[in-house]
């Protein structure tokens, strides 16, 4: 399946009108990066759903139908997520995260293990009957590890809460429980939740024409997002004109990955296990036309910000919900990042036996985390059109497995493992930060005679650096 035919089959899924389809180009194809997936097409097709819908939003509020252009390499550049502060690519991996084998004889299979967070790093290590802390390395991880069977573990590490997966194939995911619930959900999950009238779009900045404005200037986007998947979606809202507020736990850590994935955004601290929290994120919701949260199904609902309850708050908005494996089956609750999805549902053992390597290999970029992201973007869009024209509160949900469901779908590339992964010269942007000079991806969607870019939107700032109103 080429990119074009898969943009056409997100765009019809979701009940857009063909004729934008004619305001889209596309240009390159795969391999764009060593892996024997579709990573381009991928890229490619997720932001042009996510730009193209951008672009019918402004028509929507009275500007020109924007072309829109997607070039696939750069597409797939934007989903490696480079980024470097003041000259220095920051190490994003813990030195234990990685990949194991089990077993005496490394004979009991392979698992992955995600120590990014001291706390999972150090119940990882505690697990294992391991000395907590920076000071134990892989070689001691490993060495315990051959005492274990890799699907024992697995389970051992999510009853602990831990973040680990089994290296599988394809078949054997496909034959695991979880598995047919990931089937039977769509890409983009799209539900009218609570009925309510169409909300007026914002009024554009006077000082700007409507010709000149970003698509969605003056909606109010608050992002209960920390990890990748959900901080692109709202980086992606915030370029196209979003006035996004990224909204952290003072209590919780981030990932080196916030200086980039914060461009354009707010960026607040509150604390909703405080009722203080409760009330502040209250008083916010009344204004936000969206909300975009990445905890595990339940975790939300705890606090009472579960769907029903903000649309119940809040009347018209669109609730964007992430999760690992999705909202329905065994494995709802599991705790998961796109290396363990990749590695539990087939994708490293795949691209291994593409190679003809005995161990597993992974993908070159977090293509689930990235696409997702997009594909966020892309349902938050169609949902706001929705509600403009029709009224109604709206859930969107995807999530990562389902993801590499489709992934799958595009096929695989033949010679595609040999191809050279392209430079990110020529494709960065550089801007100032709370974190220091930032050189990071540009986006990839272009914008006829409307440039899109971070120039002239918020810089990046680290968690807690505003304040939490608008």
């Amino acid at each position: 399946m080429n990119a074009r035919h898969t943009l056409e089959s997100l765009w019809q899924d979701t009940g857009m009108p063909d004729d934008a389809l004619n305001h889209l180009t596309l240009t390159g194809v795969d391999p764009v990066m060593p892996s024997s997936f579709a990573i381009g097409n991928a890229a490619q097709s997720s932001i042009a759903a996510a730009a193209l819908s951008a672009a019918l939003i402004s028509h929507q509020r009275g500007g020109p139908f924007r072309a829109v252009s997607v070039d696939m390499r750069e597409a797939a550049l934007e989903c490696t997520g480079f980024f470097s502060l003041d000259g220095i690519t920051p190490q994003v991996w813990d030195p234990v995260a990685g990949l194991y084998s089990c077993g005496p004889e490394g004979q009991d299979g392979w698992v992955r293990l995600h120590t990014n967070f001291t706390h999972h790093r150090d119940g990882v290590l505690k697990l294992l009957g391991l000395p907590q802390g920076p000071g134990t390395l892989r070689e001691a991880v490993a060495q315990a590890l051959r005492t274990w069977n890799a699907y024992d573990f697995e389970d051992a590490g999510a009853e602990a809460g831990l973040v680990v997966a089994a290296v599988r194939s394809f078949e054997e995911w496909d034959a695991h429980p979880h598995a047919r619930f990931v089937r039977a959900q769509p890409l983009v999950r799209i539900e009218r939740i609570a009925d309510a009238d169409p909300l007026k779009w914002p009024d554009l900045h006077s000082a700007v024409p409507a010709s000149q404005s970003r698509p969605l200037e003056g909606l109010r986007v608050l992002d209960l997002t920390r990890i990748l998947a959900g901080p692109v979606c709202g980086r992606t809202l915030a370029q196209y004109g979003a006035d996004v507020m990224l909204v952290n736990s003072p209590n919780l850590p981030n990932i080196a990955s916030i200086a980039d994935t914060s461009r354009g955004k707010r960026s607040a601290h509150i604390d909703l296990h405080a009722p203080q929290g409760v009330a502040a994120l209250h008083h916010l919701l009344q204004d936000a036309q969206v909300f975009v949260q990445g905890y595990r199904p339940g975790a939300l609902a705890r606090l009472g910000f579960d769907p029903v309850n903000v649309a119940r708050h809040r009347p018209g908005i669109v609730y964007v919900s992430l999760s690992a494996y999705g909202n329905e089956g065994p494995w709802s609750d599991r705790r998961g990042f796109d290396s363990l999805v990749q590695t539990a549902t087939g994708f490293n053992q795949a691209e291994a036996q593409g190679a003809s390597e005995a161990q597993p290999r992974a993908m070159p970029v977090q293509i689930l985390d990235y696409a997702t992201g997009f594909l966020m973007a892309f349902g938050a869009q169609v949902a706001l059109r929705r509600q403009a024209l029709e009224g109604g509160s709206w859930h969107v949900q995807v999530s990562l497995a389902r993801t590499g469901l489709w992934l799958r779908s595009l096929g695989r590339v033949s010679n595609g493992l040999s191809a050279a992964k392209p430079n990110v010269e020529g494709y960065t942007e550089t801007s100032d930060s709370g974190f220091g000079k930032l050189v990071a991806m540009r986006h990839a969607a272009r914008f006829a005679q409307w440039p899109i870019g971070s120039s002239g939107l918020r810089v990046s700032m680290p968690p807690g650096s505003h304040p939490s109103q608008w």
